[in-house]
């Protein structure tokens, strides 16, 4: 499965680094809303804190 970016959230996605970015996307997550992207972010973040 591949990553999806909704159109709604793409320029708010297209503002991150592209290292987050790459992170998210090697994830195949699919971004529909704001709280997709909170929620994979909070993912991110707790790993980087381990």
């Amino acid at each position: 499965m591949a990553s999806y970016v909704s159109p709604e959230l793409r320029e708010k996605f297209e503002t991150l680094s592209i290292d987050l970015k790459n992170n998210i996307l090697r994830r195949n997550v699919r971004l529909n809303s704001i709280y997709d992207l909170i929620h994979v972010l909070e993912v991110i973040s707790k790993e980087a804190g381990e």
